[in-house]
């Protein structure tokens, strides 16, 4: 996938190079991966053109080619139901949003929580740790709900909407841009189905991050500028 990113690929043409039927290829594919091949592909491709929106001068319309689109209007739609942000605005603000837009639900009510603690390997290289609740293993998009962290550590995410969410964690370098480079290792978990209930209490969860694998769905949501003056106070407190 990765080296055809431009070529207009089926299930067919992939599950033929893997020598399956591509019957099983699928089933396969979504066991290992937790998305279907076709979800996937999707998402490699916004990641290529988030990539190249960052460290090339191509247009838009050359980089909707380049990922595969033949249309940059349905490029763009789908980089922004993806990101957060359209392909124009997440050049400008080199890949990085002010804030994490929720995805707006009926009026159930005030929603519940989810809490836990999350753990890294030990001297992992990690910048600010997002974590949010989207409603499949791909994190794109406006999640129902999400919180930052400055550390592993102890976490609540509130306003949670009764439903089905898979609960998706990530952390770049404090180094890094978005446009990552193989030498930045990107540390992710996720954690789901989980099922909430406004009648029910959510138990306490361990959420583990751990170094990004070739067969992880990438991260298509912006990265958070959220390095306010008030925010910075609560990293030097929890680091003290």
């Amino acid at each position: 996938m990765q080296e055809n990113l431009s070529e207009p690929l089926s299930i067919d043409d992939i599950a033929g190079f893997a020598m399956y039927s591509k019957f099983h290829f699928s089933r396969e594919f979504q066991r290992v991966t937790g998305v279907s091949p076709g979800r996937f592909l999707s998402a490699m491709r916004i990641r290529e053109a988030k990539r190249l929106l960052l460290t090339t001068d191509l247009t838009v319309t050359a980089i909707s080619h380049t990922v595969g689109y033949n249309s940059v209007g349905t490029f763009s739609s789908r980089f922004s139901a993806s990101v957060g942000i359209s392909p124009s605005d997440y050049r400008r603000f080199n890949g990085f949003v002010h804030s994490v837009k929720l995805a707006r639900k009926p009026d159930t009510g005030p929603g519940s929580s989810v809490c836990g603690s999350v753990t890294a390997p030990e001297g992992a290289d990690l910048g600010l740790i997002f974590l949010g609740l989207f409603p499949t293993r791909v994190p794109e998009g406006k999640p129902v709900s999400c919180t930052v962290l400055p550390l592993p550590g102890p976490f609540e995410i509130t306003g949670v909407p009764a439903g089905t969410w898979f609960l998706l964690g990530h952390s770049v370098p404090g180094h890094a841009c978005e446009a990552l480079t193989e030498d930045q290792a990107v540390h992710v978990g996720s954690l789901g189905p989980l099922e909430i209930r406004h009648d029910a209490p959510v138990s306490p969860t361990a959420f583990r991050l751990r170094e990004m694998r070739v067969l992880d769905p990438p991260i298509l949501v912006a990265l958070q500028r959220v390095r306010s003056k008030a925010f910075e106070t609560d990293i030097v407190r929890a680091a003290g």
